[in-house]
């Protein structure tokens, strides 16, 4: 009698394959969700802008730009603090 082999990624009575593709979505919903909150926060960031311009009657854009790099810098400061670790359970040295 031949013995199948089993793949261990598609074997679907492998207990260990489910808790994979758990750890597996939940990077990708990880990812997903910095990068949603990254454009959530550069969108409002210039819309806020535009309505500053607007309001104010600015002959150039000032507040939109300011507030979209401004609102960039926040964005990559909310990802960067996410996907670094952080260290605060190490001594001090």
């Amino acid at each position: 009698m031949k013995k199948e082999s089993k793949h261990p990624i598609t074997d679907p009575k492998d207990p260990s394959d489910t808790s994979k593709g758990k750890a597996a979505s939940n990077v990708y919903l990880k990812y997903s969700g910095m990068a949603f909150q990254m454009g959530i926060i550069i969108l409002i960031g210039a819309l806020l802008g535009r309505k500053l311009d607007t309001y104010f009657h600015s002959p150039k854009p000032w507040f939109t730009v300011a507030l979209s790099l401004l609102a960039i810098f926040a964005a990559l400061y909310t990802t960067l603090k996410d996907l670094l670790p952080s260290n605060k359970n190490q001594p001090p040295r």
